[in-house]
């Protein structure tokens, strides 16, 4: 028998604070177990779910329905078979999670402050493909007032910069379209959002965030007030070291707690929300292709694989670890994470290139699908990584470009020089100016640009064919005739911005099956350990549309919930 000597004892004991987690511990105690304990590494609450864009992929889902969507689960999983062919993903996976992922949905809605509102306009990122729909799959969590959480609010983590105007402001993702594509009323909403920041006087006294949240930080805030509102304990600066097992039954874990080492028995499951293994360099290096580096990735800083590790160490099976949520990143001199490349390559008027001027990827496609090309095709012959973003100044005043902004919001003079010199930005009055100063082939970048504005004006990109399905129009500008995707990079000056092979977290991890139970390399399951998000392997790893990480975490969370209670769902 195990003779542990345990420090303190729980029915259920959750890692992490991500909405995988949260719901987890959320759904136990909904379902009937009280006693939980969740265990964060940092000092803040929420992960890389806080900084994400905080959106959920799921279809048939009762917000939808309400919204008159048309919609079946059957459309549903003809798209995701398409999008999923030749992955390793288990069909069972798959119908579990379509099936059970609006029964989440609308058990969180009935029972806790979990609000989420449809996005009638956000399109699956294969609309080409069968049984694809132009919306209303996604949501975005309802907006909330911090305030609500009384002194807790301290505990947050915030959504991305990027996703901040001002590093203050935060707005929704039906927001930042209008503002990013300038579409009509976007400066109303600008002056709307800045007008109510400031007039809100006594919250300036407490902080200079807004008291508006939104995206990732706001559903995780209304998943962490529905913790708070149930008594359920999250313990801070605790980070999680060992599974402590006998044979598959898994008995409990120890964690670290200002520097001593506490043994918790969980009388009932081990639930691992902790995230993946994106900041762990040498983890990178086994498993993901190059090149690779952490520095390049938006993932939360603390996520180094512990739980990976952890799981390894008693012997579970591992799914997809070659493979991560890709996405291009900014990282932009002196900002404290890199940015997330998405919106800006896919507008009108600019391309990326690589270092022999030559495209390789439809910009305006979905950033996942962009960066599996970009590996493709790299080699240390033809290198892809770095990339830049190769723009003019016309598209410099029409459309904000990540940290540049637009030319009217920040001026060339007020760009710090340490952009320039450190190789992030370069600006030229020639094309082969702009690629020598970037180490770009002038050859390779002038055909490039050539090609490019004849594909503006004949409106068709006979390369890669951007501006061909409805994802590719998401981002772009329907002013512009005959494909709103292309317009011409002909005005002087000239720009370019570097961009990185990067990600947002990993999604290979411990195999878990369709209650979350994670996997023995050996066969079989173990008793009383279940791993959700991207602590386990995704179900969705081609991100068949936008939340495809957090919609499975938190239905996973909730499958792993009913399996724990005997809860019929």
């Amino acid at each position: 028998m195990n003779d542990t000597a345990w420090d303190r004892e729980v029915d259920v004991l959750v890692v992490g604070t991500g909405n995988g987690a949260l719901t987890s511990a959320l759904c136990n105690w909904e379902m009937g177990t009280k006693d939980v304990l969740i265990v964060e590494k940092t000092d803040k609450v929420g992960g890389t779910s806080a900084s994400s864009g905080g959106g959920i992929w799921i279809p048939v889902n009762h917000y939808a329905q309400a919204c008159g969507a048309e919609d079946s689960i059957e459309d549903a999983k003809t798209y995701l078979m398409g999008t999923l062919f030749g992955e390793d993903v288990p069909e069972a996976m798959i119908d579990a999670y379509l099936e059970n992922g609006p029964k989440m949905l609308k058990f969180l809605a009935d029972r806790t402050d979990v609000i989420y509102e449809s996005l009638e306009h956000y399109p699956d990122y294969y609309t080409n493909y069968d049984g694809a729909r132009p919306g209303h799959r996604s949501l975005e969590p309802a907006p909330i007032d911090m305030s609500e959480l009384g002194g807790d609010w301290k505990n947050l983590r915030w959504s991305h910069h990027m996703m901040r105007m001002f590093n203050r402001i935060h707005f929704t993702q039906v927001e930042a379209h209008t503002i990013m594509t300038q579409a009509p009323g976007w400066k109303s909403l600008l002056a709307k959002l800045i007008v109510g920041y400031v007039i809100d006087l006594p919250w300036r006294l407490r902080t200079g965030i807004a008291r508006r949240l939104c995206t990732g930080s706001a559903g995780v805030a209304r998943l962490y007030l529905s913790v708070k509102k149930r008594g359920i304990p999250v313990e801070f600066n605790t980070r999680f070291k060992a599974l402590i097992a006998e044979g598959t039954q898994v008995l409990g874990a120890q964690v670290e707690q200002g520097g001593q080492l506490v043994s918790i028995r969980a009388k009932k499951a081990v639930v691992l929300g902790a995230g993946g293994f994106e900041k762990n360099q040498a983890l990178r290096e086994k498993y993901l292709p190059a090149p690779t580096n952490t520095a390049w990735s938006a993932g939360n800083t603390a996520n180094e694989g512990d739980a990976l590790l952890a799981g390894l160490e008693v012997g579970a099976k591992t799914r997809l670890m070659k493979d991560a949520w890709w996405t291009t990143t900014l990282c932009v001199p002196d900002e404290p994470t890199p940015r997330l490349s998405i919106m800006e390559k896919s507008f009108p008027g600019s391309c990326v290139v690589n270092k022999a001027g030559k495209r390789f990827a439809n910009e305006s496609q979905n950033y996942m699908a962009f960066q599996k090309e970009l590996f493709a095709t790299h080699t240390d012959q033809t290198p892809n990584a770095p990339a830049w973003q190769i723009f003019d100044a016309r598209f410099r005043r029409n459309f904000m470009v990540g940290p540049l902004m637009t030319a009217a919001m920040k001026p060339d003079w007020q760009i710090p020089k340490t952009w320039f010199d450190t190789g992030f930005v370069a600006k030229a009055t020639t094309i082969r100016e702009l690629a020598s100063i970037m180490g770009i082939d002038p050859d390779g970048l002038e055909e490039t640009i050539g090609k490019m504005n004849d594909y503006a004006r004949t409106g068709v990109d006979e390369e890669f064919h951007r501006g061909e399905s409805a994802y590719d129009r998401y981002y772009a500008d329907p002013s512009i005739k005959p494909n709103p995707c292309l317009a011409p990079i002909d005005e002087a000056p000239f720009y370019a911005m570097r961009i990185e092979a990067g990600d947002f977290g990993t999604l290979g991890g411990l195999d878990t099956d369709t209650n979350g139970r994670v996997k023995c390399e050996a066969g079989g399951v173990f008793d009383g350990l279940f791993a959700v998000g991207n602590s386990s392997a995704a179900i969705l790893p081609t991100y068949p549309g936008p939340g495809a990480t957090l919609g499975p975490a938190m239905t996973m969370a909730y499958q792993s919930a009913k399996f724990i209670n005997q809860h019929a769902g």
